[in-house]
């Protein structure tokens, strides 16, 4: 199994102590890792391992394989077309 690290650029980062009511830092934020035979079955399992990143109001996520190419294997991913996804298997 192949393991990934996904991340978003979604949601503000405030400086410590900052007194602003705007973010301070755009940057990314570690969703989590994962490991699956391909990016998409990693995504998969990370939302099934982690049930509570599906109610919040993060969605879009990119993946990186944890491995010397990283750079070669970026995916985009989408939490809401995981939920839609559910559905479906649900019906």
């Amino acid at each position: 199994m192949r393991e990934y690290i996904f991340l978003t650029t979604e949601g503000f980062t405030f400086q410590l102590n900052s007194k602003s009511i705007e973010p301070d830092i755009e940057n990314l934020q570690v969703l989590g890792f994962s490991k699956g035979k391909d990016s998409k079955d990693a995504f998969d399992n990370l939302l099934e391992e982690n049930r509570y990143l599906i109610d919040t109001a993060f969605d879009k996520a990119i993946s990186y394989e944890l491995n010397k190419d990283y750079k070669d294997s970026l995916v985009y991913h989408s939490i809401s077309e995981f939920k839609e996804s559910c559905k479906k298997k649900k019906n």
